[in-house]
């Protein structure tokens, strides 16, 4: 039986192809609401000012108990509006822990430790992710492990290898032993298997470019964006560091931290003074943040994009 002898029913619904997107120009023209913008509603932006709030405080309490005495500071209640002394606390605070000195020092610090960071993270990144060596899981398995082994167990060996090779109280003692760290090259490896295609690496092979050729021509484009955040990251991780640094520095060539406890010294601790060597040890993060911080969140959103 053929389907022409078939009967058609008069009450039957008739069927229609399912309707698709118009095309014009080779493109699908989508509905109404594709390509259009959301906007934040009214509790969006209440809960965007109470985020803001509560992560500013911080940093305004500081400023307020470093513009004040000592005595008003250990009030109940404390006091909420600045006081009149903060250049007289911040110009005793600079003279007594020795800040300025201490703020090159962390600055040469820090920023050896990032710029190494980046760079050796991002080669050790690229060999993970897109190199193929035997042994490369081990070798993963082994830098992650490195991640769960506290950083106090191995001070006293350190501080020894350094005693050796007569870096005691210098600053290569700080830097040299944390030029590199597992948590960089880990994120490093996720981005660029992620953000790399295997296919740009494999063209670039055929194109005859060996791997440090490939890593400066397409690598470290395509990294850029990781790479602004791990910098960020690892320079005030370094700035912060106190533990080693602590250890292996002494008053005379001391980083921030490490000066700052020479204002925590006596029996009757002046907080108000403190807080001013604090409020001294934040303003270069916070200068560093309002010079590249446009940088680095658009080095964010171009990686997103990309992912």
């Amino acid at each position: 039986m053929t389907t022409e002898s078939l009967p058609v029913r008069a009450d039957a619904p008739a069927r229609t192809a399912p309707k698709r997107p118009a095309v014009r120009g080779g493109r699908r023209l989508l509905g109404p609401r594709a390509g259009r913008q959301h906007h934040a509603g009214p509790l969006a932006y209440v809960l965007l000012a109470i985020m803001a709030v509560v992560s500013i405080f911080p940093l305004y309490w500081t400023m307020v108990a470093a513009s004040t005495d000592n005595t008003r500071v250990s009030q109940t209640p404390p006091p909420f509006l600045p006081g009149p002394n903060l250049f007289g606390n911040l110009a005793r605070a600079w003279d007594e822990a020795a800040m300025g000195k201490a703020m090159v020092n962390s600055l040469i610090v820090a920023g050896v430790i990032a710029l190494s960071t980046v760079m050796f993270a991002t080669l050790a990144g690229f060999a993970f992710a897109k190199l193929r060596f035997k042994g490369r899981n081990v070798l993963l398995m082994l830098v992650i492990g490195t991640m769960l082994v506290p950083p106090q167990l191995g001070v006293v060996p350190l501080f020894m290898m350094m005693s050796e090779l007569g870096w005691s109280q210098e600053l290569p003692a700080v830097i040299f032993p944390t030029l590199v760290s597992a948590v960089g090259v880990f994120f490093m490896r996720q981005y660029l298997s992620e953000a790399l295609p295997d296919e740009l690496v494999e063209a670039a092979r055929v194109d005859g470019a060996h791997s440090l050729r490939i890593f400066w021509s397409i690598v470290l484009p395509v990294a850029r964006p990781a790479m602004a955040v791990l910098f960020m990251i690892t320079f005030v991780h370094a700035w912060n560091d106190f533990f080693w640094p602590f250890v292996v520095l002494d008053m005379t060539n001391p980083t921030v931290p490490v000066a700052l406890t020479q204002l925590s010294a006596g029996y009757i601790r002046d907080q108000s003074l403190i807080m001013a060597g604090a409020l001294l040890g934040t303003l270069p993060l916070l200068a560093m943040f309002v010079v590249f911080g446009r940088q680095i969140v658009s080095g964010i959103m171009a990686g997103a994009v990309k992912g």
